[in-house]
């Protein structure tokens, strides 16, 4: 099968899609044949982004400002995306944002309450949205929804409020695996490791050294959009199975970039990298 029929003319829906992963996906999904709907906070976001992905084509691409912590700015998206395509087959839940990587009681009340709507409430939002459309629709279709750091325990000093919201995102998803079962509606998992983004570079404002610190660990375990976009595009479009957890960045494979550490140079943060 080509790149160009692998999505099969599907109906892709990316929250968040104007920027960092959710970009990425959503150009690698317009090279595999999808047409794509993705939504940012704002108007000029959307514009931005779908005038990127229209070197894809044009007539496959479209977007909506939405604001995920609102089911009924979602339900809209939901909306456009059926009366401009006739249907969604396929539901991203991957906007997400960051606190800076501090301890909790340097992260101010607000900050921590975005956080956990735009990540935690913002999954839950997507997923009622989707899953209630999904099931009126023949075919059913997927969800995914995107993990990150505190999802699979791990557990780091200033990460307190991230890794509880994903931890949560997590949870969520393995309950929605089991409210699906024997259903024409799939749940999924999707873990991207460590990406180069201006999300991991805003944990660290402020913290040079800090960052400095991290960098080191970074380039060892992390990658470019680039490197891990195609991979997770070629893998959710090829899932048949309700529950499928798809990993870029899998024990066995980080414990092969340590070992090679001494070996090879990397550096994730600029253009020069290599992919791998």
């Amino acid at each position: 099968m080509s790149t160009a029929s692998a999505g099969g003319g599907r109906v892709v829906v990316v929250t968040g899609g104007t920027r960092g992963i959710g970009l990425g996906l959503a150009g690698e999904l317009l090279q595999r044949g999808c047409r794509v709907v993705v939504c940012g906070r704002s108007s000029a976001a959307v514009d931005t982004a779908v005038a990127a992905l229209a070197e894809h084509g044009a007539d496959r691409v479209t977007g909506l400002p939405a604001d995920v912590t609102d089911r009924e700015s979602l339900q809209k998206l939901w909306d456009h995306a059926t009366q401009t395509f006739g249907r969604v087959d396929v539901w991203i839940n991957n906007a997400g944002i960051s606190a800076p990587r501090r301890s909790m009681t340097e992260v101010s009340a607000d900050v921590a309450d975005d956080v956990v709507r735009t990540n935690l409430v913002g999954a839950m939002n997507g997923c009622a949205v989707a899953l209630a459309g999904l099931r009126e629709q023949a075919g059913g279709g997927w969800v995914w929804n995107m993990e990150g750091f505190g999802s699979n325990g791990q557990i780091q000093p200033g990460m307190a409020i991230y890794g509880a919201s994903k931890r949560g995102v997590t949870y969520l998803t393995e309950a929605l695996v089991k409210e699906a079962k024997g259903s024409d509606v799939r749940v999924g998992f999707l873990s991207p490791g460590i990406v180069a983004t201006d999300l991991l570079l805003a944990d660290y404002d402020g913290q040079p050294e800090a960052f400095e610190k991290a960098r080191k660990i970074f380039n060892i375990l992390g990658d470019r959009v680039e490197t891990v976009t195609p991979w997770l595009a070629d893998r959710l479009l090829a899932a048949t199975k309700n529950g499928t957890r798809v990993a870029w960045l899998t024990g066995p494979k980080a414990m092969r970039r340590f070992m090679a550490a001494s070996f090879r140079s990397r550096d994730i943060f600029s253009d020069a990298e290599a992919k791998v």
